[in-house]
């Protein structure tokens, strides 16, 4: 666990469309095939890639995790050989979770994370999450969030996955703009590397955040684009890969990892921060 690992990761930036769980879960089996076919470890996927971020057909068609539709994306998985991190919308008795799974080579889940740091115009919708860990992987440990979870006022779960050992922090995304966005003049992505960077700088880990392209067709963002541009981000804050901008932007972009040791155990790691010049918590 303690050496360092190279291997590929892909970053599915693929089309979401809202309420429609077949055509989505659809592209997702193809991009996760095409990653095994490009011989990638991993592929990460976007947030509630089933449904759509917060569009209102969450209320009656979220399924459960186990179900049918991770029971999909782990047939998929297993196919492929490779590690899936996806998003998916979860039920669970009479609550929803935007919610994301670690599905292994052979087909287990490994990982389940439920949403911390959601929306004020998810609250509706979503429960609050109750869920972090740090998983063993035979890539090295990894810790899986999503989306505003790495917000740079709630870094603190971050934070948390790299004390837990993480030496890679996953991320399912939907990153949305306005429908007249000009990404030149208004750099919304700025927040992502900020985040990430702080994150990667002070424990030499990997940060990798994929978000979803198309238009939102329902909720309280209709109208809105999700525009991709996901992030791979290696230790120092180096920027290892982007993907495209846009609506239509979708891809699968593929990165080079170097995955670090952790940088200390328990506590260790303060006295490591400190040196780094880190005085919070």
């Amino acid at each position: 666990m303690n050496d360092r690992m190279c291997f590929k990761l892909a970053m599915g930036q693929m089309l979401v469309e809202g309420g429609r769980p077949e055509a989505n879960l659809d592209r997702a089996e193809g991009m996760i095939a095409q990653a095994g076919q490009q011989d990638c470890a991993f592929i990460v996927l976007p947030e509630c890639l089933d449904l759509g971020w917060t569009h209102p057909t969450a209320r009656t068609l979220a399924e459960p995790i186990p179900g049918p539709r991770a029971d999909r994306l782990a047939s998929a998985a297993l196919r492929a050989g490779v590690h899936v991190v996806a998003g998916l919308t979860e039920r669970s008795g009479d609550r929803v979770y935007n919610a994301a799974i670690l599905i292994s080579p052979q087909g287990a889940i490994l990982a389940r994370h439920r949403k911390i740091n959601e929306l004020t115009i998810g609250h509706d919708l979503y429960a609050t999450g109750n869920i972090l860990s740090a998983v063993e992987t035979s890539c090295g440990v990894v810790g899986i969030d999503i989306c505003a979870d790495n917000f740079a006022d709630s870094l603190v779960f971050g934070h948390a996955l790299a004390r837990m050992g993480a030496q890679m922090i996953l991320s399912p995304s939907a990153w949305a703009v306005p429908a007249d966005h000009d990404e030149a003049s208004q750099p919304c992505t700025l927040l992502w590397i900020d985040s990430y960077s702080a994150l990667s700088r002070l424990y030499d880990i990997t940060v990798v955040g994929v978000s979803n392209v198309g238009w939102i067709t329902g909720g309280p963002w209709r109208g809105r684009q999700c525009i991709g541009y996901s992030l791979a981000m290696g230790p120092g804050g180096q920027i290892i890969t982007r993907g495209p901008y846009g609506h239509d932007a979708e891809a699968l972009v593929v990165a080079e990892i170097d995955l670090r040791p952790p940088i200390g155990r328990g506590t260790e790691v303060a006295d490591v921060l400190k040196a780094r010049g880190y005085s919070g918590p």
